[in-house]
Order: C-alpha cells, then structure tokens, then sequence
C-alpha cells in the first residue's frame, strides 16, 4: 500500500517502513497526481481534502493530525467511499497553554487581577474544557457557552455539574458581560450551530471597550475586518489572535493592532504534535490493520532547561509566575517573530521550535514557599513543584 503523508508531521518518518510505500511532501503541495494511486493520506490543515484533490484518486482513509477538520470536504468523501479521522483534543493542553501565557503577559498582576474579572469561553469541547480548568485554577468568574453541547447533552445537569464553576449563557450574555472573550469552537459556515463571523457587528456592539478577545480556533470565527477597525478606533481594549482570515496572508494593520499575533501555532507544543502523530498513525493501522494500533513516538525531546530554579528574591508571586511559565512558553517571543515579518507565516509554522508543557518541567523553590499561592497555581497548571532548603 502506499501512504502521503505530510512532511512536517513529526516523529513520523520511520514509521511504516517495511509495512508501507510512504510519500512525504509539503502539505500545500499534495497535489491529486500525488494521490491517484494512494490507500491514505496523513495531513495537517494545509491539505485541502476535497474533489480538486481526490477525485478518481485510490484514496480510501485520510487522517489529519489535527483537531480541526474544516479542511476535509466530508461530504465528498462520504459520497466518494472516503474514510476519515481527526485527532480531538490531541493538543488541548498546548492551547491552554498558550492562553495562560496570553493572560499572564497581558496582566501586570494576574494573581490578584484574575480572580476579579469574568472569562467567557466559547466552544467547551476538548480545548474550551481545558481552559475551563485554567480559569478555575485563578478562581476568575466564567461564562460558557456552547448551545450544541447542551442542547445535544443526554443530562443537562450532569454536564452544568463538570463545569460547576461556570455559568452557562448565550452568547450575546457573554458579549456584554465578559471581560475577556476566548473562542474554541469548529468552523462551521451555515445552520442552526453556524461559526463563521460569530464575532460580528452585532457582537462586537455589544462588547465591554476594555475587553480583550482571544481567538484561537478558526480565523473566520471572527470577522476581522470589524475587528481592525475597532482596534484601529481604540473602541476595543485588545485582542490576541493565532487564526486568521485568509491565512498565511496575514492583514498587516491588524496583525500590528492586536496584542499578541502569532502563525496558527497555539496547538503545536511537542507534546500535541506527538498526540496527534500517534493518533494518525493508530487510525491508518486500524483502518487497515498494519498492527500499530498502539504506536506512540519513542521519546519527545525534552525542554533545553528542564529545571527551573527560584529563590527568595523579594519578587511578587504574580512576577514569579509570569518568570517561571514564560520557560515553557513565551507567547511574546512568538509574536515579535511574527510582527517582525508576516511573509513568513508558513516558515515559522513549518520550522517551529520545540516547545514542551509544564509537565515537562520541575520548579525547585524555597521550602518557605510552601502553603503558597503560587505553589497551588503552579500545580493546577501542571508543573512539578519541589522544594529545597
């Protein structure tokens, strides 16, 4: 059989040797004379999995290595006999993470900042969950929203009690009440759950002037025109965005308007990028039995700097906190690279560095600072805490 498989998916390359012919190319050019004589196809968002590219092809399983899945023309597909997977919640935890680096390099104070403003947070699937936990984490006041999942929830109150913390409400109930606006929702074009635009006019009418709007799902999510020129009016406090309209060409006077602005990267520590890799793999060996149903890549590389060392030094806790999780991600770095040359939106996806999560990491401080606050935070987000004396 012979697989096409994205050359920037990691950790992959070895794997189906003597099992499988593999092709590696370059997502964008995964053309349909590359696939014609093709069994499956393990892509990323950059591969659109339509007519244009599968038609009189051999393909019978795509998998991407993402939880996105908007790039895959299901339709077709189904029609076509076509088989298909994603990898939800394979880099949930990398998106949390890079919302908490969002939030601790936007607020001077966000120990004591946090906890007195209302998140609200759209879309509560693997990724919104996630940052429901983080939220809970700095006991900050949360509205959800999420109207298929409770209108499709067997038991309503079994799903208000998980995210018991939380306040579900509509969405125009966020808009007015919410002090910071995260999206985590599909793309979805038209109907009763319909995405594209969510963040319109109309929602943006109705948001606080010192809000600030997180979108990391899907660039179309949020019409970007209105966007920019809210920002460009001041009429709106900030925004953070990693998805854009018509990526990888990036509106340069929002990109220069917004807060932080970095090249769909949000979901791409290591550890997602493996997550998503092992559960391809697994997919393709299932489809077609090739007995790597329990495949996981051999070891990620760990962090330059694994241990991070605190001392008494006098610094505040919420300074502490920003120094010690800008080790395993510094949104900002990802940002400048990004402001510094938009042209090179594919280039710095393509050849990111590695970046591991929290877990990852050992915080050695001071046994004194045992029973604080910082040390619960630290723990909530998943850091090995230990202490010396």
């Amino acid at each position: 059989m012979k697989i096409v498989i994205d050359d920037k998916i990691p950790y992959i390359e070895n794997v189906f040797e003597g099992i499988a012919d593999t092709l590696f190319m370059s997502g964008t050019e995964i053309s349909n004379t590359a696939v014609r004589d093709a069994d499956a196809l393990i892509v990323r968002t950059r591969t659109k999995c339509n007519r244009e590219l599968l038609e009189e092809s051999s393909v019978k399983f795509i998998a991407t290595a993402t939880i996105g899945f908007d790039h895959i023309d299901t339709d077709f597909c189904s029609k076509s006999g076509i088989a298909w997977t994603n990898a939800p919640g394979c880099n949930a935890y990398s998106v949390q993470q890079y919302i908490i680096s969002s939030l601790l390099n936007i607020f001077p104070d966000p120990l004591n900042t946090l906890p007195n403003l209302t998140i609200g947070i759209v879309g509560l699937g693997n990724v919104g969950s996630k940052i429901y936990d983080m939220a809970s984490a700095f006991n900050m006041n949360i509205l959800l929203n999420d109207p298929p999942l409770l209108d499709n929830a067997e038991d309503q109150q079994l799903l208000k009690s998980k995210f018991s913390q939380g306040e579900f409400t509509d969405i125009e109930e966020v808009a007015v009440r919410a002090d910071i606006v995260t999206f985590h929702t599909p793309l979805i074009m038209s109907g009763k759950y319909k995405t594209y635009h969510m963040g319109d006019a109309s929602f943006f009418s109705m948001l606080k002037k010192d809000a600030v709007v997180i979108n990391s799902s899907r660039g179309e999510v949020v019409d970007n025109r209105i966007l920019k020129d809210l920002l460009r009016q001041k009429a709106l406090c900030g925004a953070v965005l990693d998805v854009w309209e018509n990526e990888p060409y990036v509106d340069e006077e929002l990109l220069n308007g917004v807060i932080f602005g970095t090249p769909h990267i949000a979901g791409y520590s290591a550890d997602g990028k493996a997550n998503g890799t092992a559960m391809s793999v697994q997919a393709v060996s299932r489809y077609f039995g090739l007995g790597l149903d329990d495949w996981t890549p051999d070891a990620v590389p760990p962090p330059e700097n694994p241990v991070i060392k605190i001392s008494e030094s006098g610094r505040s806790d919420s300074d502490l906190l920003r120094e010690i999780f800008n080790c395993s991600y510094n949104i900002n770095l990802d940002s400048v690279s990004l402001k510094s040359d938009s042209s090179r939106f594919e280039y710095l996806r393509g050849n990111y560095p590695l970046r591991r999560e929290p877990p990852a990491y050992t915080v050695l401080m001071p046994a004194s600072f045992a029973g604080r606050k910082i040390v619960d935070i630290l723990q909530a987000l998943r850091f090995n805490v230990e202490f010396f004396r």
